[in-house]
């Protein structure tokens, strides 16, 4: 399957359309000057990209990166022809997006007012737009994208991930139509943190060239994405070929990139292989060049290094600034841009000495032609965008011209097989412990919080000694709870399998989280707002893929990585982007870990919500409130055939991904989402509702969820004559790790011959002498609905 470009947008600090934006691009001119749409109490420099062409947001208006968002995804659908009538289905419309600030503005409106006026003053309500996924549900809403739908959240590299994905939808045929592409706002978290890191340039940045900090900007940009046939079908322009990706991680710093530039080297070597082309044939390079001096310097040495030295590099920051989560997709815009319009994008260089006298010399010494000041002509039908991320995450997007005589990518029709397993979750130390306490009926959750005088919640949560255990104190140092959780669950997986140490090095590494680092974006945020300075020890955990950072760092896992945060579909996202990257030949084993941290911050920010919490147990389909358990798992997926030592504990043998269209923090009192998941994953493993010996419920003890579920169960046949499991009663809401816990209760029903956690608590009897069928569930608030079916 070819996938096609056929439509382009982009709203950046140059340029609110894509005409405007690539003008001022291919001009050389900057739209980077003073910010005044955030505070700069604290902040080093008073530079930034700001997006003056779309007014910021008044009271009532969606959060700033849905605004940006929704003007750029909206153009896109229009320049692809698909605004006033689209042939797609909606539930085959699907969205993959890039994020790495997201809602944080509301975010800190919600904690500056707690601080201020305490919890109970706070408007729960700003938390509606906060999490991460409520960017994707918006656009969903809006625009009836009521398919595969997920957010990734590999910091800078987030935009281009959301591109990988989306081809991967396509690919796997779970989606006709994908909208992919990033955004984020300017927001105070981001400049202070920056600014505590030292990396924001006193100026107008200039990379590649005085290379002596960053300046951030915000912005929005997307890409429509189809197959080739089914987009001539229907008379759309083929803008371009979407070729092939490849990712890395450095496992070197959780903050600052690989010197030698091994795992960015190894990325745009994996996209060239999926496009099955040499580096001799890339005629431009749209490099990541944030203007800091480590990231220059070794991209630089990296594109000189090159076969062909003489390809053209250029940064599109030097005049939008970073867009952090939206870099990827605006600069692979301005990529296909060069492409259709046969010019090479400028870098700017600033006017002051310093600068003028490095772009003089930067031909001399290093042979890299950086296409200063403004766009020339050049015949171009490869070319390449490189993101490169906190964390050690690089990746690399492949477009070329449209081409009749190259073969798309292979992909691999091949069974994903579990082999290996690790997990902690509420008082559980490990995947054992969990197990016995599921098939015994007791809960996981046996603690208290209290979030404020008289206030008191049930919660279940990893006793810290567990989290220590096994850590050198130098590295313990360094890892929040979220990593911590996520090391520890990675840590059992590996003492289980066996794993030489090659084979952990060339394994992927994909993380899944519902609502990130909680406790250290709380921790820097409240610093910054009482004090006015940032935390530089705190910040690097503040971003989502941290903690596969670390566990890439810990274990020197050097594959694929990629970060998904979507609340509680997280996991069946990152599970399907897994088997993608074995099923296209990035990788023969991924190591996939879910984590999510149960702590006061999490309560708090749920405790406006009237209901929402249990006061003491999580009781499903009872309308008792949920129950927060902190936990984490750890999966070893494996291509078949290449793992003789282990045997498999279970099949993924298909995915069912829908949305139903509710806006951010809301749920519609519609069964359909949930119904069309649960039958789409049967429908990929090409089975019908008899052959379902299990359901593990996401009955969470809310009562709209709860009933939905009841009733697709209903509709399709399952509620009466199939067994039915509900987990959370005694592990708690897990969040993300939820639906993993669910693949690894298939693997132990097979191993125990019993169902747990029936509706009345009982445990029933399972003939384990077959295998067994089981189908998990998954929801999150703004009406996102994953299912897996799995054999065990």
């Amino acid at each position: 399957m070819k996938v096609v470009v056929t439509g382009l947008s982009m709203v950046t600090a140059v340029g609110s359309t894509i005409e405007q934006g690539w003008s001022a691009i291919v001009e050389g001119r900057s739209g980077l000057g003073t910010f005044d749409s955030v505070s700069n109490t604290g902040v080093t420099t008073t530079w930034g990209g700001q997006v003056r062409s779309v007014p910021e947001p008044a009271p009532g208006d969606p959060d700033r990166a849905i605004q940006l968002a929704q003007r750029a995804l909206g153009d896109a659908l229009k320049h692809a022809g698909l605004a006033e009538v689209n042939p797609y289905p909606a539930d085959r419309r699907g969205l993959c997006v890039g994020t790495c600030v997201g809602g944080a503005r509301r975010g800190e409106d919600f904690h500056r007012q707690w601080l201020e006026s305490g919890l109970s003053a706070a408007d729960n309500r700003l938390l509606w737009q906060y999490p991460l996924h409520s960017l994707g549900d918006a656009l969903a809403s809006e625009f009836e994208l009521h398919g595969a739908r997920t957010v990734n959240s590999n910091a800078c590299a987030a935009g281009a991930v959301a591109i990988a994905n989306g081809m991967e939808s396509l690919r796997s045929g779970h989606a006709d139509l994908m909208i992919v592409g990033g955004s984020d706002p300017l927001a105070y978290l981001s400049f202070a943190g920056f600014s505590s890191l030292s990396a924001l340039s006193e100026h107008h940045c200039a990379p590649y060239t005085r290379s002596d900090g960053l300046t951030l900007g915000e912005g929005a940009a997307f890409l429509v994405l189809e197959e080739q046939q089914a987009a001539e079908q229907r008379g759309a322009t083929i803008l371009a070929e979407l070729r092939g990706y490849g990712l890395s991680a450095d496992a070197h710093h959780p903050t600052a990139p690989d010197p030698r530039g091994r795992g960015a080297r190894k990325a745009m070597a994996a996209a060239l292989d999926m496009a099955s082309t040499t580096v001799e044939q890339l005629d431009y390079i749209n490099g990541h060049g944030t203007g800091t001096p480590a990231n220059d310097s070794g991209e630089l040495r990296l594109i000189a290094g090159l076969a062909d030295a003489g390809t053209p590099v250029s940064s599109t920051k030097s005049m939008i600034g970073h867009t952090l989560g939206a870099a990827g997709a605006v600069e692979s815009v301005v990529s296909v841009k060069a492409l259709l319009e046969q010019m090479l994008p400028p870098t700017h260089v600033p006017a002051d000495d310093v600068a003028q006298n490095l772009r003089r010399q930067r031909a001399e010494v290093d042979g890299v032609d950086i296409v200063p000041d403004r766009a020339r002509s050049a015949k171009i039908e490869l070319v390449a965008s490189n993101s490169f991320a906190f964390g050690g995450n690089n990746a690399t997007v492949l477009f070329s011209l449209p081409t009749s005589d190259v073969t798309a990518p292979p992909l691999l029709t091949v069974p994903l097989e579990v082999t290996g397993v690790g997990a902690v979750a509420g008082n559980a130390a490990n995947a054992d412990e969990i197990a016995d306490r599921l098939f015994t009926g007791v809960p996981l959750y046996d603690q208290i919080a209290t979030i404020a005088p008289g206030v008191k919640y049930p919660i279940g949560t990893v006793p810290d000694k567990r989290l220590s255990a096994g850590i050198n104190p130098r590295s313990l140092r360094r890892l929040d709870r979220l990593s911590r959780l996520a090391v520890q669950a990675v840590a059992e997986l590996l003492a289980d399998a066996n794993l030489s140490a090659e084979q952990v090095g060339s394994a992927g590494l994909v993380f899944a989280t519902g609502y990130g680092p909680l406790s250290a974006v709380e921790e820097f945020q409240r610093v910054l707002l009482t004090t006015g300075e940032g935390d530089s020890r705190v910040f690097p955990n503040t971003v989502m893929n941290a903690a596969a950072g670390h566990v890439a760092l810990l274990n020197q896992i050097h594959g694929p990585t990629a970060t998904f945060c979507a609340g509680g579909t997280a996991s069946i996202s990152a599970l399907h982007f897994a088997g993608q990257l074995i099923r296209s030949g990035a990788c023969e084993k991924v190591i996939l870990v879910s984590a999510d941290e149960a702590t006061q911050v999490l309560l708090s920010g749920f405790h406006g919500s009237r209901g929402h919490l249990s006061r003491e147990s999580l009781v499903p389909r009872a309308s008792s409130g949920r129950v927060f358990s902190e936990g984490a798992v750890a999966l070893l997926l494996e291509k078949p055939d290449t793992h003789p030592e282990r045997p498999v504990l279970a099949e993924i043998m298909g995915f069912g991904m829908a949305g139903d269209g509710s806006p951010a923090g809301t749920l519609h009192a519609d069964p359909e989402g949930i119904l069309r998941a649960m039958r789409g994953a049967l429908l990929d493993a090409g089975a019908d509702p008899k052959a379902v010996d299990v359901v593990i419920g996401v009955a969470c003890g809310r009562t709209l969820p709860d009933a939905l579920e009841e009733t697709a169960l209903e509709r399709l046949g399952l509620r009466e004559n199939v067994e039915s499991s509900f987990p959370k009663a005694l592990q708690g809401d897990t969040v993300s790790s939820a639906p993993l816990l669910g693949i690894l209760q298939a693997i132990w029903m097979r191993q125990r011959g019993e169902v747990p956690a029936r509706l009345d608590g009982s445990i029933g009897a399972l003939d384990a002498s077959k295998p067994i069928t089981t189908l998990i569930n998954s929801f999150e608030i703004g009406g996102n609905y994953q299912s897996v079916f799995v054999r065990s």
